[in-house]
């Protein structure tokens, strides 16, 4: 049993606050309820602390202090995890916000990058040198959870998901110390923590392999909702056999006032974001078998790649109410198209969505058991989202979310990207892992035995 922040002596309080080069942040503070906040409104938690840490001696203080004093930890980057994981109540909130910096090495185009910082400071650096880090599709993510998790995107099937281009990470381990983890030390924690989230340390660098990338062909298409079963036939067997050049996640959506044209203004739609890195003078044939198919918008053209990573965050700003499900699917058969078809016309709000993200090309061929990632075999991480503004529709988004999720569930391939997932469980978790549960288990054994890291999808000891 976890003791209470609240019940440590305020003098024990102020020692620790006076360790920290940041400032400790407690409930009588004028700024706890906004520091408190994380992206998803749904999550309402009360901390009994929150260290704004901004060095790596901030971050063992803070790991020590909950140790020693038998308190929950939760680890906070950018806040945005959906099951709200990076906050507790009651306990320690390590939040890593200050600890920022983007450093790239253009000689061999290695960029290393705080544990604190969001892709978009990320993504706006890289540019201007002509490099892009495989990441996410909303750059206000943070850095560490995406990546933790395994990170798919835009550019997953060109370079592979953001664990596969991780070259070396420092972290502060559970019993204070840091380390520096990769392909030669420490290779056991280096594997774990591509893929199995924050259960190994609270990582406060990672260095990753950048590739050139920088003007790109993206966009959206659109179809009438009608035709999803249709668009979402030959979506299978085009994205899949197709240049690892050229990627597009499809999905459900309801299109909003802004920035769309009015014709489009809250109709449902079977979308396509594409998302095109390779030869420009190669595109246009590359490109006309979807356009063949008559959308009813269509707008893929040149833009800078942060322009694409950067396009709905102004659609989700933080402090909506957010409900996720997801699962794996290795194939898009016409009954799962068919159930598409159905809630997909049954959006119950203009925010609410269904994405399919591909995962094959360079993500495909790292094998299932070099990383924590055991679904390099699935064709797509699919993903049901419930979002909304208005607190009293929470329950609306939710059950849609769900229904979508049970209806899907049985064709899918068993377990989730744990970076879609909500707060559902250990038996939920292991089916995520599969084959590589048990390794996990065994690194976690050595490095947290007393599962100080938990506030997580975690792996249990």
């Amino acid at each position: 049993m976890k003791n209470s922040v609240k019940k440590i002596a305020p003098k024990i309080l102020e020692a620790f606050d006076s360790q920290l080069q940041g400032n400790l942040i407690l409930p009588d503070h004028t700024a706890y309820h906004s520091t408190r906040s994380v992206f998803n409104g749904m999550i309402d938690k009360h901390p009994g602390a929150i260290a704004m840490c901004e060095t790596v001696t901030d971050v063992q203080t803070s790991v020590n202090f909950g140790r020693d004093h038998n308190v929950l930890i939760a680890i906070r980057g950018g806040g945005h995890n959906g099951g709200g994981l990076g906050i507790c109540n009651d306990g320690l909130v390590i939040d890593l916000s200050g600890i920022k910096f983007v450093d790239v090495n253009t000689s061999n185009q290695t960029v290393k990058v705080g544990g604190g910082n969001i892709w978009n400071e990320v993504d706006q650096a890289t540019h201007e040198l002509g490099l892009a880090i495989p990441s996410g599709m909303i750059s206000s993510t943070g850095v560490g959870g995406l990546t933790l998790g395994g990170g798919v995107g835009y550019l997953t099937r060109k370079y592979g998901l953001t664990i596969d281009n991780l070259l070396e990470a420092e972290m502060v381990l559970a019993d204070g110390r840091f380390v520096t983890v990769n392909k030669d030390v420490y290779t056991d924690l280096f594997w774990a923590i591509r893929g199995g989230g924050g259960n190994y340390g609270v990582v406060t660098s990672f260095t990753f392999q950048a590739h050139p990338v920088k003007i790109i062909k993206g966009g959206p298409t659109l179809w009438p909702i009608e035709r999803v079963e249709e668009i979402m036939a030959w979506y299978d067997t085009f994205i899949q056999e197709g240049s690892e050049d050229l990627n597009g996640f499809i999905a459900t959506m309801v299109i909003p006032e802004s920035p769309f044209p009015e014709f489009l203004h809250n109709k449902k739609f079977c979308a396509i974001v594409w998302c095109y890195v390779g030869d420009p003078n190669a595109f246009d044939d590359l490109f006309q078998p979807v356009l063949d198919l008559n959308p009813v918008f269509a707008h893929v053209d040149d833009m800078p790649y942060p322009a694409l990573q950067s396009m709905f965050d102004g659609m989700f700003p933080s402090g909506m109410q957010w409900y996720w499900r997801a699962d794996f699917f290795n194939n898009l058969t016409p009954q799962i198209s068919a159930q598409h078809l159905k809630y997909g016309s049954a959006i119950p709000t203009v925010l609410s969505q269904m994405h399919l993200y591909p995962i094959s090309g360079a993500a495909s061929r790292v094998g299932a058991e070099d990383t924590p990632w055991a679904y390099r075999d699935a064709k797509y991480a699919g993903v049901y989202v419930g979002v909304d503004p208005n607190p009293d529709n929470a329950t609306l988004i939710t059950n849609w979310c769900k229904d979508y999720f049970n209806a899907l569930h049985p064709y899918s391939a068993g377990g989730a990207y744990s970076n879609f997932m909500m707060d559902e469980g250990q038996e939920r978790v292991q089916a995520s892992y599969k084959h590589n549960y048990d390794r996990l288990v065994k690194i976690k054994g050595i490095y947290d035995p007393e599962n100080l890291f938990r506030v997580n999808q975690n792996i249990k000891p």
